[in-house]
Parts: structure tokens; sequence; C-alpha cells
């Protein structure tokens, strides 16, 4: 069984949220995340639209192939050439693995079953959608039991490094997992939101 919970705050003072994110939990569960820059509330929103639709209308052997992934992301990048730009991340679950891909300064990170937590998107090119100049990064990643992908956009990562992310999964750990992506904004806005900020949490229970 795949759980997926997300959570998302608009920065202090901000009239709009220009994060944005959308949860699919079947046929095939996936998540993706939008962090839109500047007045960007509605380009995030276009963008996971549109995804929704490729996605939806895809065989399940495409999305099995990367190939489809980066024919996605391009569209994606094309239909925001010219105005506001947004990241992007998105990860299907398909059988035992996750399978998706980051543009942008979005992160995935990785908890194992013995606790360990790394950084999946470290080395994706930072060129947001939107801005002609995409580099799709891959993600494939086992999706084992117990283990936990974290997508966060920018203003959730940033305040918070491993052992700050640690410490919070560490005290939801015995809880639902809907507990944990507000237990991260807790944590990353405890000194004041510097901007809007989303925590995605996917995990297979079963």
């Amino acid at each position: 069984m795949i759980e997926i919970y997300a959570s998302s705050r608009p920065q202090d003072g901000g009239k709009a949220n220009e994060d944005a994110f959308f949860i699919n939990r079947s046929p095939i569960p996936f998540a993706a995340l939008c962090d839109g820059a500047g007045n960007a509330e509605e380009s995030a929103k276009r963008a996971l639209s549109y995804f929704e639709k490729l996605f939806n209308e895809a065989k399940r052997d495409d999305i099995e192939r990367f190939s489809t992934w980066i024919q996605w992301v391009k569209l994606l990048d094309s239909s925001l050439l010219g105005g506001n730009q947004s990241t992007f991340i998105a990860i299907a679950v398909l059988e035992e693995r996750y399978m998706g891909t980051c543009v942008g300064d979005s992160r995935v990170y990785w908890r194992d079953r013995d606790g360990k937590i790394r950084i999946i998107t470290e080395d994706a090119v930072k060129y947001p959608l939107g801005s002609g100049k995409v580099e799709p990064f891959p993600i494939y990643l086992p999706c084992n039991r117990g283990d936990l992908l974290l997508l966060m956009s920018a203003g959730a990562w940033t305040p918070l490094n491993i052992p700050h992310l640690k410490k919070v999964i560490n005290k939801t750990l015995f809880g639902h997992l809907s507990e944990l992506p507000p237990a991260i904004l807790d944590e990353a806005g405890k000194h004041g939101r510097a901007d809007d900020m989303t925590v995605i949490a996917i995990k297979k229970t079963r």
C-alpha cells in the first residue's frame, strides 16, 4: 500500500501561494510539485494540470520509459515559454520502484529503512520550466516497505539541513504519515516563512 500526503503554506504576508501540488493515489500512484517563480501561482497550477493530462493519457509501457518523461518535460517547458517559470518534480510508483524526474531547485529526499537520509536531486540542473533550457533529471529508486520519499519546494528545504529533517521524521515516526508534512513545515517556518513552502511525503506501508 502506498500512502501520499502533502502540506503547503504561503510565505509570511503573501497573498497567494505560488507552490502547487497534485496527488493521485490510483490506479498508478503519483505525486507532483511545482514552485512558481515570481507572481507565478497560475504557472505552477497550469504545469500540473498539463502534466496530469499527459500522465493519465499515457500507457503504462510509456510511463516506464524515461524517454516519455523527457518528452513530457519538454512539452511543459514549451508551454511556459515567455511567461512565469516554475520548478517541477513528479514521481510515480511502479510496482517495486519509484520513477520520475526533477527540473529546477525543488528537492527529493529519500529515507531508507535504516534511517539514512540522502538528497536524490542534488545534481539536478537548476533551469526551471519555461526557461527553454530544461534538462530533466532522472529519478529511479527502489520502492521498499518502510522507505520514505519527501518532495520539497525550496521554501521548505532551504531552512532545514538533514539532521533537522531526521529529527522531525523521528518525532512523527510512529504516527500517521499525514502528520509529517505539516511537522516539517512547522520546523522550517520556526523563524518565519520567507518563501512559500510545500512538502509531499510518499511511503510504502505494505
